[in-house]
């Protein structure tokens, strides 16, 4: 029984992460004078793109090796929250609405990784073995 739920938190953990990667490295491209833009038109400092990126693609891809797991985890949930509530709220404007559900699910989903943790298949756990 641990080995399936070390496979399936696993399984949890190249999945979750797909968003994010896609989405920060999209932003290193032809679309990072947009989406600053677009974050200062919403009230967001452009100068904060950056450590978006970060937490996107080199979060992301640090949730997918389970590295760090449970603090990135923690800063996925707080970064997921405040985008759906400074981004999202205006439920009359397009798909607002649901795309704020999809954040509060997103948003539980690493707090629940954040409280599991990565399971035994992570460089965490590696890391925890050679300590």
């Amino acid at each position: 029984m641990k080995n399936v739920n070390n496979l399936a938190i696993l399984i949890a953990r190249v999945l979750m992460p797909i968003l994010f990667i896609v989405a920060g490295y999209g932003k290193l491209g032809d679309a990072y004078a947009g989406t600053q833009q677009y974050m200062q038109s919403m009230g967001v400092p452009g100068f904060l793109l950056p450590l978006t990126i970060l937490l996107e693609l080199g979060g992301g891809l640090a949730i997918l090796l389970g590295f760090l797991t449970r603090t990135t985890a923690l800063f996925t949930v707080f970064f997921t929250l405040m985008t759906a509530f400074i981004f999202h709220i205006n439920f009359e404007q397009g798909a607002n609405q649901l795309m704020f559900m999809k954040n509060l699910t997103i948003a539980g989903g690493y707090l629940l990784l954040a409280v599991t943790g990565p399971g035994a298949w992570s460089i965490d756990a590696l890391l925890k073995k050679k300590w």
